[in-house]
């Protein structure tokens, strides 16, 4: 149950954008990050970020939820924008890549936190299965992947707290702390690829991979109104690249 809940969607189920079905979601999200990938300036990003966070209320999602699950990510770009800061080789226009790294990627990112902190795992595998036709093989196994996921915290844990049992610290040696996180970080895969081995088994064993036609038992439907979303995403990249080449900082990726 703790599981469960730790990977349960964080949004209202009933707001407008947070009930669309989740293939129009992940379209959305892809739609927007390759229009922002493809230029260098921070106006594009700016336009977009604006928008989206005029968006997260429609998800059903409050901001201070939303700060709570994009920690990891804040801190990431925070990390990103000290280091170009501190180590780039030409200050001259440092600032501004540093901003416009930092505006695009929380741009590129919010739509997936968006779309994953308001889509319910199992709706999604049968989204990809029913609309967007993609094997049930690669589907189930995804959601099982992801269900997975939240165990891999619990048994780091785990893994720390077996070994100060037994007086195994780093103290406060950086080299014997390192050493210790390499350590645990190895002990963790083997037991990730261990237990991946062993749930690809026991699902091939119950049929997964016969073959055979799969039916639904929850129907996923596209209506117009998940057709909007989509539009209403290239609009948006259409006016974030639109007020970028307009106010003359368009810099292509590839040039």
């Amino acid at each position: 149950m703790a599981v469960a809940g730790r990977m349960a969607p964080i949004a209202d189920r009933n707001a407008p954008l947070a009930r669309r079905n989740p293939v129009a979601k992940l379209g959305a999200a892809a739609v927007l990050a390759l229009a922002l990938v493809v230029s260098l300036d921070p106006v594009g990003p700016a336009v977009a970020l604006v928008v989206e966070l005029f968006a997260v209320p429609f998800f059903g999602i409050r901001y201070g939820a939303l700060a709570r699950r994009m920690w990891p990510l804040l801190i990431s770009v925070a990390g990103a924008e000290v280091t170009l800061l501190l180590f780039a080789a030409e200050r001259e226009h440092i600032v501004a890549s540093a901003l416009a790294l930092g505006l695009r990627l929380l741009a590129v990112a919010l739509p997936g936190v968006l779309v994953f902190a308001t889509t319910d795992p199992t709706d999604l595998a049968d989204a990809l299965v029913q609309n967007a036709r993609v094997s049930p093989r690669f589907a189930i196994g995804t959601l099982a992947a992801w269900r997975l996921v939240p165990l891999l915290g619990d048994e780091w844990r785990l893994i720390n707290a077996a070994r100060r049992a037994r007086g195994v610290e780093g103290g406060r040696n950086p080299v014997a702390r390192l050493r210790l996180f390499a350590s645990a970080s190895f002990t963790l895969l083997v037991g990730a690829i261990r237990r991946g081995t062993r749930l690809a088994t026991a699902m091939d064993a119950r049929g997964f991979d016969s073959g055979a036609r799969r039916t639904s038992a929850r129907t996923q439907r596209f209506v117009r109104a998940d057709a909007a979303l989509v539009a209403g995403a290239c609009a948006l990249a259409a006016l974030a690249v639109g007020a970028s080449v307009g106010s003359g900082a368009f810099r292509p990726l590839f040039s």
